[in-house]
């Protein structure tokens, strides 16, 4: 772990309520109370779990200014803004650092893909125009495209890149990471099954869906882990194993939106190509979360 991490413990990557009618920013902001007042230790805005993919520029822009607005310093807020085409990743960065978003999470780039050599230069342009700290999400499954551990290298040199959001699923290559990387970037994990395996190797903590519907036991997760509670975090990562595996049995964030708006936070509605969640699967996803006393 850096000397200055973004942030420790657990982000959320929040959800976006939405409507027919567009993004609701009053069900936005009860959102963002409610995971402040649960002890949650940062914010992600318009990321995969943000249906980012789905809102027109307007609507990213707006959703990451009424957020930082909302916090009002009381966590951090990251805001997505990673691109394809790095031009527009740059426009998103630069906007999210004027209106005062204390970081970036910058996903690698998808459908044209790039070398390993585009992706350092790629970073390197985005973090040379921000004003904010710049963590890569690396998340092949979704994006098609992965950065080598020797790439995190040559991405460090630079001051502004200061962390990872790593959702490669292959511990092997993460430790390799850690290994070559120190001391010099952080490293979150982005799959809430590998909390604990990502802790144990100098992780800062995790952006999570599952604290989505948990902030507050997502944190204290970490929590326990920090304070040399290792067992007990790790009984954590085991009693929350089939839920997890729940929100990822269709693909996020279906059935998050299905849970949140099961809690009540929201209506349950996707743009398309995003469907509602299947009923087999809800209903599983419903008995687990009852069985977390979520509803």
């Amino acid at each position: 772990m850096t000397s200055n991490p973004i942030f420790t413990g657990a982000a959320t990557a929040l959800i976006t309520p939405t409507t027919p009618d567009g993004v609701d920013y009053e069900a936005l902001g009860r959102l963002i109370d409610w995971q402040i007042a649960e002890g949650i230790d940062a914010l992600v805005i318009c990321g995969t779990s943000g249906e980012a993919p789905t809102l027109t520029d307007e609507e990213h822009m707006e959703c990451i200014r009424y957020s930082v607005e909302r916090a009002a310093g009381r966590v951090p807020i990251i805001a997505g803004t990673g691109s394809n085409y790095t031009d527009h990743a740059i426009e998103m960065t630069k906007y999210s650092c004027s209106v005062g978003a204390d970081a970036c999470l910058v996903v690698t780039p998808y459908y044209n893909k790039a070398t390993q050599k585009g992706l350092v230069r790629h970073y390197h342009a985005i973090a040379e125009a921000s004003t904010k700290p710049i963590i890569v999400y690396n998340v092949p499954s979704r994006t098609g495209s992965s950065i080598e551990p020797n790439t995190y290298v040559e991405m460090a040199e630079h001051p502004r890149i200061a962390a990872i959001k790593e959702a490669n699923g292959d511990i092997s290559k993460i430790v390799r990471t850690a290994a070559l990387v120190g001391d010099k970037l952080d490293i979150y994990s982005g799959n809430d099954d590998q909390i604990v395996p990502i802790l144990s190797m100098g992780g800062a903590g995790v952006i999570s869906v599952l604290s989505n519907l948990m902030p507050r036991a997502t944190s204290e997760l970490c929590r326990k882990y920090f304070e040399g509670d290792t067992a007990g975090a790790a009984a954590d990562q085991c009693r929350y194993i089939d839920l997890i595996s729940a929100l990822f049995c269709e693909v996020n964030p279906i059935p998050v939106k299905a849970a949140m708006a099961k809690m009540g936070f929201c209506q349950n509605y996707l743009r398309l190509p995003l469907t509602e969640m299947e009923p087999a699967h809800a209903e599983k996803l419903y008995a687990l979360m009852a069985e977390q006393g979520l509803i």
